[in-house]
């Protein structure tokens, strides 16, 4: 698959076999509709041979996971984190991105930093990996659990119907790594980290988010804490609240605007 000449374009081929199969056509309807400049776009999707192919926009850049743990290998300890005027940005063209989603009804159930692109030229933020994603027509009510333990909220690890909180505690949890580095998890298989998650959830993360940083002070940890409530009832309503505490936290602390 060659680059058309006006626009970029990368394909991503599946084997044909049921279980991928769905999952990948899911992740094609769901993006499908998304129309937002903080989302990758999808093309076109189709049959070659044996393989299902999707076709979307080629972000030239890396993904904020690969940016956190190049920055983590900086020789000079005080450059070994992302600046934080720049997180706060990513985050808030990540939140952007969710708020569209969610008005268009869709819930992404897997936000965390590898599934978040940073364009090099423009320093723009893109969502990606729609793969799991749950939208208003989905029955699939089933008691499995997709998703990644540390960024998943209590209710999605415990095989629950989620909602657009789900995506607001990844994205807190998504904000914490990108200020702190590291998340301050035991190293544990992922089968555990999700049954510790579903049973107890207070109990997952060792540190608060002040302890596990010195760049974290009070009234980002407040920030941080309300997105992450292991209740969902007492997370932000929506990601544009939430975007709005992380503009103004960038105003009043950074006097910068995001």
């Amino acid at each position: 698959f060659q680059n058309s000449p006006r626009r970029k374009i990368s394909a991503q081929l599946e084997p044909k076999e049921k279980p991928t199969a769905q999952s990948f056509m899911h992740e094609t309807e769901a993006v499908a509709v998304l129309n937002h400049p903080n989302i990758v776009t999808v093309f076109d999707v189709g049959e070659y041979e044996e393989y299902l192919y999707i076709t979307m926009q080629l972000i030239e850049g890396e993904s904020l996971l690969s940016l956190i743990r190049r920055k983590l290998r900086h020789p000079v300890p005080s450059q070994r984190f992302i600046d934080t005027h720049v997180a706060l940005r990513c985050m808030a063209h990540t939140l952007d991105a969710l708020t569209y989603a969610h008005s268009e009804g869709v819930v992404h159930q897997d936000v965390k930093p590898g599934n978040v692109l940073i364009e090099k030229a423009s320093g723009r933020t893109f969502l990606v990996d729609f793969g799991i994603a749950r939208t208003e027509l989905t029955e699939d009510e089933s008691k499995f659990v997709h998703g990644t333990p540390a960024y998943m909220p209590p209710e999605q690890a415990r095989g629950e119907a989620t909602d657009p909180r789900a995506d607001i505690f990844a994205a807190g949890v998504t904000l914490w790594e990108c200020l702190a580095g590291k998340l301050p998890i035991q190293a544990l298989p992922a089968i555990t980290l999700v049954k510790v998650k579903a049973k107890n959830p207070q109990a997952f993360f060792e540190m608060t988010p002040m302890e596990s940083s010195a760049r974290i002070d009070a009234d980002m940890e407040t920030i941080i804490k309300k997105a992450i409530a292991c209740d969902r009832d007492d997370r932000y309503d929506d990601c544009g609240t939430f975007l709005d505490d992380l503009r103004g936290y960038a105003d009043k602390k950074l006097g910068v605007r995001i």
